[in-house]
């Protein structure tokens, strides 16, 4: 069967990378939208995208209000900027969220209807061009074709998708990630190695995607404890960064399967960033999958060291107390520690589980899965 692998049609990665990517930036239009938010300002990142920019007799609007994970409210005021500016761009400059509202933002800048309206429905309209800078080594936005805004009105996690979202240029620069609060590194390293475990465990994997997902695996487990022991360690925050972005290639070309699937609905409910909510479903989930794809959790047991020869089952087993260790390590909270109400949470599984089901991601599990199990698994991730 033929496959097909999509990229931006730019990569940079690499120290400076911002910097040798001035001409890849600057053929694109004539003024951009710097989508970001408020903090790339307060580290004074952005004067080294604005000095381009100004070297380039590039025009540039900021529009920093993105503020938390994007809503479709966020996306509407972003949208009407670039408009009313007269941009012909758009630049995403920080994490997982600028990224993702860059995305919607340029697609809606010429897309009719609504953002819910293209829930389950793939955008394809050419959209004006994206450079994708990430400051965190996580979510991958800036290779795949995936982004995720809140609806306001329903806190639902709508997943929009359609290859037209592929950043026209990826840039990543370690540099960047280097100032990361220890929050925001663990949910990010977390967030990646759920991606890459997903895409290699994934139905819907395959040799091309394997090999970026198993690579980032190894990468994740050698270079992320190290990384919260030394969190200004450049080189560690360039393995990371490569890891993330290996991940995002990954699960872009392959697919997300359990652990996604149930996690929009549980951030969107109760308001848990999209890497942390990610990072308290991992064993619960993996756990589930274990039986179904015994070879493949085998395959990643053994990629990273923990397992050599052993019979499938003990090598599948073996990873996933890696992962379970790793987890210890990162201090993930519980649901109660984050401060999740007992009772609004039992009273919302129901809900859950049928939001989960019909993402679609649960069904890309190797081991055969309905409503009523995600139910029973969200019971047990209280527990």
């Amino acid at each position: 069967m033929t496959k097909k692998i999509s990229l931006p049609k730019t990569i940079r990665i690499g120290k400076d990378a911002l910097i040798s990517a001035e001409k890849d930036i600057c053929v694109l239009g004539k003024k951009a939208l710097i989508v970001c938010g408020k903090s790339m300002i307060r580290q004074g990142h952005m004067k080294t995208l604005t000095d381009i920019l100004n070297a380039n007799s590039i025009a540039w609007s900021i529009f920093s209000d993105i503020s938390g994970e994007p809503t479709d409210a966020m996306i509407e005021k972003g949208k009407n900027q670039y408009t009313e500016d007269a941009c012909d761009f758009v630049i995403g400059f920080g994490g997982g969220s600028p990224l993702d509202a860059a995305k919607a933002i340029s697609a809606f800048s010429v897309c009719n209807g609504s953002i819910s309206d293209y829930v389950g429905n793939e955008i394809a309209c050419t959209i004006p061009p994206i450079v994708a800078i990430p400051t965190t080594a996580g979510t991958g936005s800036e290779v795949t074709q995936f982004t995720i805004i809140t609806d306001t009105k329903t806190d639902v996690k709508m997943l929009l998708k359609g290859s037209s979202l592929i950043p026209t240029v990826a840039i990543v620069d370690p540099v960047f990630s280097v100032m990361a609060s220890e929050s925001v590194t663990v949910a990010a390293g977390l967030d990646a190695l759920t991606h890459a475990v997903e895409a290699y465990t994934s139905r819907k994997a395959y040799e091309q995607s394997d090999r970026y997902a198993l690579s980032a695996v190894k990468r994740i487990f050698q270079f992320f404890p190290l990384t919260l022991q030394d969190m200004r360690n450049e080189e560690y925050r360039e393995q990371m960064s490569i890891a993330a972005f290996e991940a995002g290639v990954s699960f872009s070309n392959s697919s997300v399967t359990l652990v996604h699937g149930m996690s929009r609905p549980l951030g969107g409910l109760f308001h848990i960033p999209h890497g942390l909510s990610n990072a308290m479903l991992l064993n619960v989930c993996l756990e589930y999958a274990l039986p179904g794809a015994y070879d493949r959790f085998a395959e990643l047991g053994r990629y990273i060291g923990v397992a050599d020869k052993n019979i499938n089952q003990e090598a599948a087993t073996a990873f996933l107390s890696a992962v379970k260790e790793l987890c210890e390590v990162c201090k993930v909270p519980t649901l109660a520690q984050y401060g999740v109400d007992k009772a609004a949470y039992f009273s919302q599984i129901s809900a859950m589980s049928q939001a989960a089901m019909q993402s679609g991601s649960p069904a890309n599990t190797g081991r055969a899965i309905d409503e009523a199990v995600i139910a029973e698994l969200y019971g047990k991730l209280w527990h």
